[in-house]
């Protein structure tokens, strides 16, 4: 099975740790996901304006549908990083699990 080591903050750029910074204060922890696309700043750059653009900013959709929506692609996808985010995020929300 492949392996990929993922970053700790202090490897990340710095312009990724500036992201990164808020997470940490407010959560205490990066997840995987944050630290699989903190390997590379472009992907890490584009994941982040497509997460703004299409899942965070105001459309007629609400941030808790949006994340259900998001829930139930990433299990369709088969995704578990995904899926354990966006559950997350659901339980946040006080959305179903």
């Amino acid at each position: 099975m492949a392996h990929i080591d993922l970053p700790e903050f202090e490897q990340m750029s710095p312009t990724i740790q500036e992201k990164a910074r808020p997470i940490l204060e407010k959560t205490g922890k990066l997840g995987e996901i944050f630290k699989l696309l903190a390997i590379d700043e472009k992907i890490y750059m584009a994941t982040d304006g497509m997460v703004q653009k299409y899942l965070l900013d105001e459309t007629t959709l609400s941030y808790d549908i949006k994340e259900a929506i998001a829930l139930l692609i990433s299990k369709e996808n088969g995704c578990k990083m995904c899926v354990d985010v966006h559950k997350s995020i659901a339980r946040m929300l006080g959305g179903a699990q």
